[in-house]
């Protein structure tokens, strides 16, 4: 995770979706924490699963998801597909970071150890490369313990001419939040 990422507090969300840019001026390009905060408020799937948004920055995201009951397999550990969700979001985070509107165009996972009930998992995501509409970000989840279950690395395409939150918004203040 990079020093320049923003750490948000984990246990609050915004109330409502931000649709501003970070200063008054209309053309300014909101900040990754604007952006991300923005995102986290409209994702029904992160949120509905349990995740939080720890910190975004320019390129990366940290998620935090705790493995829960419903989330186990027949083989009593987490369903690999939610593992693959967490470190989908945080890709979804890092990639829209910059407000240009990106989705994922490939993932590939390797599982590396098994999360069970209760696990704490983290999913850190980090731009490794960005040209043109195409990017390339490696995300890692780890555990509690810092043991890693996961590597995944996604590739990204960015929708031309979309921004994930209006340049002509009005400027609105981001501190609102609740439990």
């Amino acid at each position: 995770m990079s020093e320049e990422a923003r750490v948000l507090r984990s246990d609050v969300a915004p109330a409502a979706p931000v649709s501003a840019a970070t200063s008054p001026s209309s053309t300014s390009t909101p900040s990754p924490e604007v952006v991300g905060r923005h995102m986290f408020a409209a994702d029904r799937a992160s949120r509905g699963l349990g995740m939080r948004l720890l910190a975004i920055g320019a390129g990366t995201a940290r998620l935090q998801m705790t493995v829960r009951d419903d989330m186990l397999n027949g083989h009593e550990i987490c369903h690999g597909g939610f593992i693959t969700t967490l470190a989908d979001s945080a890709f979804a985070f890092a990639c829209n970071s910059n407000n240009q509107v990106t989705v994922a165009s490939g993932l590939s996972v390797e599982f590396l150890a098994p999360a069970r009930s209760g696990d704490v998992l983290t999913a850190d995501a980090s731009e490794v490369s960005r040209g043109g509409r195409t990017g390339v970000y490696d995300m890692v989840v780890t555990n509690q313990h810092g043991a890693r279950i996961a590597l995944v690395r996604g590739r990204s395409a960015a929708l031309k001419g979309r921004t994930v939150i209006p340049l002509d918004a009005p400027a609105a203040s981001t501190s609102k939040e609740h439990p």
